[in-house]
């Protein structure tokens, strides 16, 4: 049987979406603390493996208690949430982007966000944004979601009886997709930023992760140095921190980087889930586990309120793709101040945070006038 809701995936969740906004905000000085500022990974896979995690959390216990026809059903019936959210939150998006580009006039932000296509060819892109194919920048997780969820309606029940052998299809999916061009046709590069056949194999291992969690397992009594397995995952963490450090001073990372090394090592494809990518954020996520067995640490102020955003990550993302442009704006036409910099960045959070306080009084509202609605017989 799966376990009920756990505060820590509320938090890491929570923690994406404020990763997510402050790296969509360029020059952003908070972007510079961020994952993809210390390894091969960054927010997308946190954001990926936890809906994967959170999704099989939610949806086994109504197939556990209900049956797979009401899961398959309530699946699909998010999966047209999600789609519907897309469609309202990418026009949104082009109407703050064009205001803001009416604005600035050192730079272009309509191409720099993707949005020429719109503009040369509107009717063809209204055709590609039903179809999923029009993804201007910040869009791109939203319709992997999508497709990935779709995808689980047909893959729960396999997932929850035969767990390994989905994970083994999934990870050789995973490995001939780059190799035979598996990937879902889009404008401009002509293919998905985040391929879902490659990317499905993170959220297949956050469900598979989920179900993990809801077993017994015994008591590790040794010491965190001395678990092989944990000593090797932060070993490549450290290594991954300091190659990405290096990115920074070229001439040092080519000093001192082995060519042999780089050669095996890159290109890093974020479109493909470069296995270096997906074994840093493995290893991460492994580590961050073995560091952090318990809940109690959820229980402080701010870790409560990262953790109520994570419980509303639909709406705190959207809010968070609406406000990175917004923000982008008012830094450029501040000139890009060190100051207004840091004031944009920490608003932005502070407004998906009240959005979710907001979504919160909400919902114990409704609660509440449910529980005094009268009975009728």
């Amino acid at each position: 049987m799966l376990n009920g809701r756990d505060p820590r995936i509320d938090f890491f969740r929570g923690l994406a979406l404020i990763f997510i906004f402050w790296d969509h905000v360029p020059h952003n000085p908070l972007g510079q603390i961020t994952l993809r500022n210390i390894g091969f990974s960054d927010a997308a896979e946190v954001f990926v493996f936890l809906a994967g995690y959170a999704s099989v959390l939610a949806y086994g216990k109504v197939l556990q208690r209900e049956g797979y026809w009401m899961a398959a059903l309530k699946i699909l019936r998010r999966t047209w949430v999600l789609y519907v959210v897309h469609i309202f939150l990418l026009a949104m998006l082009m109407g703050i982007v064009f205001f803001a580009n009416s604005h600035v006039e050192t730079r272009d932000l309509v191409a720099e966000m993707g949005l020429t296509h719109f503009v040369t060819h509107p009717q063809q892109a209204l055709t590609d944004e039903l179809l999923l194919r029009f993804k201007p920048n910040l869009m791109d997780p939203l319709p992997l979601y999508i497709v990935l969820l779709a995808g689980l309606s047909l893959a729960l029940p396999l997932l929850l009886r035969y767990t390994a052998a989905v994970v083994t299809v999934s990870l050789t999916v995973y490995l001939l997709a780059p190799h035979l061009g598996w990937n879902l046709r889009a404008i401009a590069d002509g293919v998905w930023y985040f391929n879902p056949v490659t990317w499905q194999l993170l959220f297949v291992l956050g469900g598979a992760a989920a179900i993990h969690a809801s077993r017994p397992r015994p008591l590790e009594t040794l010491a965190l140095y001395r678990q092989p397995l944990f000593v090797a995952a932060a070993v490549y963490v450290a290594m991954a921190a300091v190659i990405t450090l290096s990115w920074r001073w070229p001439e040092v990372h080519d000093a001192w980087m082995p060519s042999a090394l780089g050669e095996r090592l890159y290109p890093i494809s974020k479109t493909d889930l470069s296995p270096a990518r997906l074994l840093h954020f493995l290893a991460l996520a492994y580590v961050t586990a073995k560091l952090l067995p318990g809940r109690a640490w959820t229980d402080h102020s701010l870790a409560r309120q990262t953790c109520r955003m994570g419980r509303y990550s639909l709406e705190v993302f959207c809010l968070g793709v609406l406000l990175a442009p917004l923000a982008d704006m008012v830094n450029a036409l501040a000139g890009d101040a060190f100051a207004m910099q840091m004031f944009t960045a920490l608003m932005g959070v502070g407004l998906m945070a009240a959005l979710a306080a907001w979504m919160d009084f909400n919902k114990r509202l409704d609660q509440q006038a449910l529980g005094r609605a009268p009975l009728h017989s």
